[in-house]
C-alpha cells in the first residue's frame, strides 16, 4: 500500500527547457503518478545561466518559487521543480555542477529534495580571435549535441547569440560577433540550459533518481514516505589512535509525520582511516 501513495495523483512540473524528458518517465514509473508539464511561465525570469537575468534567490528558493507557480497554474496540491548551479568546486579548481530536483506535497506538508553533485559537466568558456580555436573548443565540449552561446568581446556583452547547434550556425555567429567586437575577439561558452546540454540532462536524471530513493523510503512506524537521513553525527574512531575522526559515526533518520527516529551506527564502517583523523593526520 505504501507505494500507492502517489498513484494517479497529478504532479505539476514547471519547465521551459524540456526537463520533463528525464523526470517524467522515472517519476511516473516509480510512483504511479501523472506528471503534468507546465510551460506557460517563462522560468528565465527567475535567472539565466547566460547572465542576462541574475538569479535573485538561492538555488533552493528558486526551485520553491517554480513549485508554487506550477501548483497555481495547474491547480494541483503537489509539484516538482528542477534547478541547477555551476561553478568551481569549493576546494579543487575544477568545474562543479549541483542539480536539485525538489518535490513539495501540500497535502502531506512534505518537502523532499533529490540531489546530484559532481564534476560530470562540460561547463567551460573560451575567448579567442581564431575560428580554428573555436572549432577545437566546440569539439572538446561535445558540440553540436551540446549547444554553444557566443558574444562579441567578453562575457559581459549584451549582444548574445544562443541556440547554436550546427557548424554553419557557429560559423555565422562567430563572423557576426567578430564584426561587432571592439577588441577583435569572440567569447564562446557552453549552453547550460537543460535542453541544450545532454550532460546536464543526465545529471538531472541522477538527481531525480535520488529523489525517488528518498521518496520511496517509508517510515517503519507509520508508513509515511521520505524516511531519510536528517542528521549525520561525526566521530567514527580512528583505526590507529581510537580518537573521534571527521567521518560519520551514525546517521539519524526522522519521520516528518510521526517524528519516529532511527539511528544507523557505523554507516562508513567501524573505524576511520588515519587520513581522516585530526590527531594522526593534522
Amino acid at each position: 500500500m505504501e507505494r500507492l501513495i502517489y498513484m494517479n495523483r497529478k504532479i505539476a512540473l514547471l519547465t521551459k527547457h524540456n526537463k520533463g524528458k528525464v523526470i517524467k518517465p522515472i517519476l511516473e514509473k516509480e510512483t504511479g503518478c501523472s506528471l503534468i508539464v507546465e510551460t506557460r511561465f517563462d522560468t528565465d525570469k527567475l535567472g539565466t545561466f547566460s547572465r542576462e537575468i541574475k538569479r535573485p534567490k538561492s538555488q533552493m528558493d528558486t526551485a520553491r518559487i517554480k513549485i508554487s507557480k506550477g501548483m497555481k497554474l495547474l491547480k494541483t496540491d503537489i509539484a516538482i521543480a528542477s534547478e541547477g548551479s555551476f561553478g568551481s568546486h569549493p576546494f579543487v579548481p575544477i568545474p562543479w555542477n549541483v542539480e536539485l530536483v525538489l518535490l513539495y506535497d501540500k497535502k502531506e506538508d512534505m518537502e523532499i529534495c533529490g540531489v546530484y553533485e559532481g564534476a560530470e559537466t562540460n561547463f567551460s568558456h573560451l575567448k579567442t580571435n581564431s575560428f580554428n580555436d573555436a572549432l577545437i573548443f566546440s569539439e572538446k565540449i561535445g558540440f553540436p549535441e551540446h549547444y554553444l552561446i557566443l558574444r562579441p568581446d567578453n562575457e559581459y556583452s549584451k549582444t548574445i547569440i544562443k541556440d547554436i547547434d550546427s557548424s554553419y550556425k557557429l560559423k555565422d555567429a562567430f563572423s557576426f560577433c567578430m564584426s561587432k567586437s571592439r577588441e577583435g575577439t569572440v567569447f564562446l561558452e557552453t549552453d547550460m540550459r537543460a535542453h541544450a546540454n545532454p550532460t546536464r540532462m543526465n545529471n538531472i536524471e541522477k538527481a531525480t533518481q535520488d529523489l525517488i530513493s528518498k521518496l520511496l523510503s517509508f517510515c517503519p512506524d507509520c508508513g509515511a514516505p521520505g524516511f531519510i537521513v536528517n542528521e549525520k553525527i561525526k566521530g567514527l574512531p580512528c583505526e590507529l589512535c581510537g580518537l573521534p575522526s571527521e567521518m560519520n559515526l551514525k546517521y539519524i533518520r526522522k519521520c516528518y509525520k510521526c517524528k519516529f527516529t532511527k539511528e544507523q551506527l557505523h554507516p562508513d564502517g567501524k573505524f576511520a582511516p588515519a587520513q581522516h583523523c585530526n590527531y594522526c593526520n593534522p
